[in-house]
């Protein structure tokens, strides 16, 4: 990964890169959708997301990533078929980077997966052990650790805004659990998490993008913590599939979008010269971020009480308002996103 200097990424010439061309785009969103199905034990809920995903990204006609999906989920294309239209080493690399990450999105590389990145990496020519072992440490942080210090960017004694479909949820109040936060204190957490997740997905590595994951994991166990409950990744897992929150189509809608634009893997671009593209970044982190943990504190503090429903009306409509508050707290996003780095993230999703 091209290294970061004082929290920042440098500038880079745009006459120093050798620009991807759309044959070696779609090799690489071919090589991703083909990581993402290579243990073959993707749940109904997964693939339906995965092709939503596909679906969205669909604007790029030169790509055309619907048509790209079909082929992949009928095994009409092979590594043997994408592998030689990865002419540059960039792309070669991005390509293994992007797989690692989507075996790894769900936190665990299955045997089959695990063999088929090893094949893949034969068939490039390289397969970095240290990223690999970096994507790992990312995907299996514990959610129980010794917090890192996170950018506290609303500050103790601001006001934070607190979504009203959330109180909309039927009303629990008579079995409603004591928490360690205030109203006020916990709605701040929810937002910090939001813009920290929508500062790194402004990052062009492909670290970074693996990384929101495991931290909207731990704002879950935290706040489930917070309420009394010991979690385990498992239950977290189930509470984001509830929500209809996948895991490996989360990471392949934000990799994708970024890789479509341009901006994956480019440092320097990525921060000076792609804040404010919004059609790289859709704001979807910060969005998501804020739906699940407001959704995930009503949740615990009603008991755990609601319905699958219930969650899944909630978490779209607190969707809703995280989209229009993503802009209002654009500023903050890209501030935060200038004192990052890939080294700071590991640090801050291992903890410790």
């Amino acid at each position: 990964m091209p290294a970061a200097r004082n929290g920042r990424h440098e500038r880079q010439s745009d006459a120093t890169r050798t620009p991807m061309t759309p044959e070696e785009t779609r090799a690489i969103l071919t090589v991703c959708l083909l990581a993402a199905y290579a243990d073959g034990d993707k749940h109904d809920r997964e693939r339906e997301q995965i092709r939503q995903v596909a679906q969205g990204l669909a604007e790029d006609q030169q790509i055309n990533l619907p048509g790209l999906y079909q082929e992949v989920l009928m095994r009409r294309v092979q590594l043997a078929d994408v592998v030689p239209k990865l002419a540059s080493k960039e792309a070669r690399q991005l390509a293994y980077e992007m797989a690692v990450c989507v075996c790894e999105a769900d936190g665990r590389t299955s045997t089959q997966e695990q063999a088929f990145l090893e094949r893949l990496g034969e068939a490039l020519g390289q397969a970095p052990a240290e990223f690999a072992t970096q994507a790992d440490t990312l995907a299996n942080a514990p959610l129980a650790t010794a917090a890192a210090e996170l950018p506290e960017i609303i500050a103790t004694g601001e006001t934070a805004p607190h979504p009203a479909a959330v109180d909309a949820l039927p009303d629990t109040t008579a079995q409603r659990r004591p928490g360690t936060l205030s109203t006020t204190d916990m709605d701040r957490k929810i937002l910090n998490a939001a813009i920290l997740n929508g500062a790194i997905e402004l990052l062009p590595e492909n670290l970074s993008t693996l990384a929101i994951i495991p931290l909207q994991m731990r704002l879950v166990y935290q706040i489930g913590q917070s309420y009394g409950y010991e979690l385990d990744g498992g239950h977290v897992k189930d509470l984001l599939a509830t929500l209809g929150v996948g895991l490996t189509s989360q990471y392949l809608e934000q990799a994708g979008r970024k890789l479509l634009g341009g901006l994956l893997g480019k440092a320097g671009k990525g921060i000076l010269g792609g804040l404010g593209r919004q059609a790289v970044s859709s704001g979807m982190s910060f969005a998501a971020t804020y739906a699940l943990g407001h959704v995930a504190n009503q949740y615990y503090a009603g008991g755990r009480n609601l319905n699958t429903q219930m969650l899944r009306d909630a978490y779209q409509h607190v969707m809703a308002d995280g989209r229009q508050l993503q802009a209002q707290y654009l500023p903050q996003i890209q501030e935060t996103a200038r004192g990052l780095n890939t080294a700071r993230i590991l640090q801050m999703v291992r903890g410790g």
